[in-house]
């Protein structure tokens, strides 16, 4: 067993996810070995009987994993979700807005993105990309008018 540990116990850590486990996997199977050490009848092939046991110790562990369901007379869902906290949507918004972003043009896209996403006010994202402050306003009102009228944004609307 000495000898042929550090090879049974990497075979142990190839079917368990943690390290723990697969020493605790190892032991076991090395137990069971021991147990039906009179039963072997070819004492060389030991390693394939203690992955076989590896294996077989490790689908039973899998087969008996405790699941906690209990049957209720109500269904335990949670009271409605404003649309708002919805997770799910949230993340399809934020996708669909950054769709209507990606097709603005190279430099309202620049200003909305300085603007409302990096949160830089008017004057700084005029210096950041070396325009007036008129620019910014009015680059960054088509764009948000084109924003408005975006279809796949009406859904916010």
């Amino acid at each position: 067993m000495k000898a042929r540990q550090p090879v049974l116990l990497r075979t142990a850590r190839s079917l368990t996810a943690n390290p723990s486990d697969a020493e605790d996997l190892l032991q076991t199977a090395l137990t069971k070995t021991y147990v039906a050490w009179e039963r072997i009848e070819d004492h060389r092939a030991l390693d394939g009987y203690v992955r076989r046991a590896l294996l077989n110790t490790r689908t039973s562990q899998w087969r008996k994993r405790k699941v906690d369901e209990f049957a209720c007379d109500e269904l335990p869902e949670p009271e409605h979700v404003p649309a708002g906290d919805d997770p799910a949507e949230r993340q399809a918004l934020h996708d669909a807005m950054w769709r209507a972003i990606m097709k603005l043009p190279a430099r309202q896209r620049a200003m909305v993105v300085l603007r409302y996403y990096e949160d830089l006010s008017e004057a700084q994202t005029a210096e950041v990309l070396g325009v007036s402050v008129g620019t910014v306003k009015s680059a960054v009102s088509r764009a948000l008018g084109k924003l408005r009228d975006d279809p796949e944004l009406g859904i916010v609307r």
